[in-house]
């Protein structure tokens, strides 16, 4: 954050980075139906790119520990407004914008490499592993901390933990259960398996 020129580069790049246009996929849309059933759902995620959201699971019931590339922060005000506006300021010839409240640094509302994660973000995403009767692991490597503890937080708790991942992780000895297919074809069936079980 230090180098201009960086910061500069991060958001010419940011301009034209491939996430803008990335769209829901089938597991997307399948969490998002979980989610607006009767089964109470939260959905934890590392991802910063809004597709649970874009696929219809609400705002409230996503959990994002690692931020989201839609909003800007000024790292010295902690003013947050919105990426779309900041991108604005770029294709208008700002190749740095500052904030707009004090002047200071303005960055993604991502959580960077080295930056712990929002204190209450993750001990909301604690919360719903503790108190969860079945806690699904979807397409991780489970090695990233502490994202990863929260498989140990509902097994400990006793949920189910079941595992979907096309590799094995650290947590397969612990699950009741792990899946290797396809996240996209998993993830609909066991949401179609849940939904048939809680309205049967």
């Amino acid at each position: 954050m230090a180098d201009p020129e960086l910061r500069r580069r991060s958001w010419r790049t940011r301009l034209a980075h491939p996430a803008w246009a990335a769209e829901p996929n089938p597991a997307h849309r399948a969490l998002a139906r979980l989610a607006c059933s009767a089964i109470d759902t939260q959905v934890i995620t590392q991802n910063i790119d809004g597709l649970h959201q874009r696929a219809g699971t609400p705002h409230e019931r996503v959990i994002e520990l690692h931020g989201t590339m839609f909003a800007v922060v000024c790292t010295t005000c902690g003013d947050r407004t919105e990426m779309a506006a900041a991108l604005d300021r770029v294709r208008a010839g700002e190749d740095d914008p500052p904030c707009a409240r004090c002047g200071g640094i303005l960055k993604s509302a991502t959580v960077m490499f080295g930056q712990p994660l929002d204190p209450g973000v993750f001990d909301r995403a604690a919360a719903a592993a503790a108190y969860c009767d079945l806690f699904l692991a979807i397409g991780s490597t489970l090695t990233v901390e502490p994202a990863s503890s929260l498989c140990a937080v509902a097994a400990e708790a006793g949920a189910s933990l079941v595992i979907i991942n096309r590799d094995p992780t650290p947590y397969d000895r612990a699950a009741t259960a792990v899946i290797r297919d396809p996240i996209g074809e998993a993830i609909p069936r066991i949401t179609d398996q849940l939904l048939a079980a809680s309205s049967g």
